[in-house]
């Protein structure tokens, strides 16, 4: 989804966002530059990028999903230009800190569960197929989506669906939940989504009434927000001058996120307003937003999932950044606090 755009974001000296059509034009940034694709799937990014780049170019791949990263390793034994990383992109600063890769020239990461991961009924992420209630993006290690909906009490499985789903028949979900577990479990997502259809009285046009409870269940299981945070801080301390940050989101949850990192990286501090200095001696900001991008009409015809989908895009500026870009970034409040039931469940 934006295929163009997210490539020609990271690599077209004279991107514009507001441009509607996005060619593929002869002169590259950085052409034998380093780039991250910090969320692979299968590879149309990644593929896109790569013809446009030289042959000294790096591009480093990540992603938690196995299958993904077989993908990932097919293009690297075609392509030496590509290096594979089983992992997802919250440990993108100290993988890249273990290849000797301190500074990218572009980072483009597509939040998210997949086509084909909610394609494949096995994976447990679509409420239309019958499958095992799962939701793990990494389905090497983790809790199910069942297993913990079987362990969590009421107000854990509300909080859930309310945060992360913004559901406002959460504690209704969450009380039949734990109902049907007393007399059986809840092993399959047609289970969980008959359930839920159950309980949503008044549904969204064109929208099943599971789809909230799903979003904020996958989000909760793979701990989505807060990798994103953790993602959004490696790309401050990663980018080079000049290197561009490339996101789409496909929820609002996620494009809140991305778009207040990006606004708190242009404006400057609280404590650097009050300095009795002039404003050209002010602190430059550390990101450029170059604004975002929304499918046309024709694209949310062909692809329906691609309705939603906002592409935000930002340049590293060449102002230091504070000592500890983490703590930077926390400081924004990106992701809403847990409880302290729901952080211990958790661990």
């Amino acid at each position: 989804m934006l295929l163009e755009p997210t490539v020609n974001a990271l690599v077209d000296p004279g991107f514009e966002a507001k441009a509607r059509v996005f060619e593929q034009h002869g002169e590259v940034r950085n052409p034998n530059g380093v780039y991250v694709d910090g969320t692979f799937g299968r590879g149309g990014h990644s593929r896109l990028l790569l013809s446009r780049l030289g042959p000294g170019a790096k591009l480093v791949v990540f992603d938690k999903d196995p299958v993904a990263i077989q993908a990932a390793l097919e293009l690297q034994s075609r392509d030496p230009r590509v290096q594979v990383i089983h992992g997802g992109f919250a440990s993108m600063f100290e993988e890249m800190q273990a290849k000797g890769l301190t500074q990218v020239d572009g980072i483009m990461l597509d939040l998210g569960v997949s086509s084909p991961q909610i394609d494949d009924p096995e994976r447990g992420f679509s409420f239309m197929r019958e499958g095992p209630l799962d939701m793990r993006m990494d389905t090497s290690r983790g809790m199910t989506a069942a297993q913990w909906l079987a362990e969590a009490d009421v107000d854990e499985i509300r909080e859930v669906i309310a945060k992360y789903g913004e559901e406002r028949f959460a504690f209704q979900i969450a009380k039949a939940i734990v109902g049907r577990r007393e007399s059986r479990p809840l092993r399959t997502t047609l289970d969980l989504a008959e359930l839920v259809a159950s309980v949503v009285r008044t549904r969204e046009k064109g929208q099943h009434p599971a789809t909230r409870s799903f979003q904020a269940l996958r989000i909760h299981i793979n701990q989505e927000l807060e990798e994103l945070a953790r993602a959004l801080a490696a790309a401050l301390r990663l980018l080079a001058p000049g290197g561009r940050l490339a996101v789409i989101s496909f929820h609002s949850l996620e494009d809140r996120m991305v778009k207040q990192c990006i606004a708190a990286a242009r404006r400057r501090s609280e404590a650097q307003s009050r300095l009795p200095i002039f404003e050209k001696d002010m602190p430059r900001p550390i990101l450029e937003p170059l604004g975002k991008v929304l499918p046309t009409d024709e694209e949310a015809k062909e692809n329906p999932r691609a309705r939603s989908s906002v592409l935000r895009v930002a340049q590293r500026t060449d102002e230091p950044l504070p000592a500890d870009a983490e703590s930077f970034v926390n400081a924004i409040r990106l992701v809403p606090q847990k409880s302290s039931r729901a952080a211990r469940r958790k661990k």
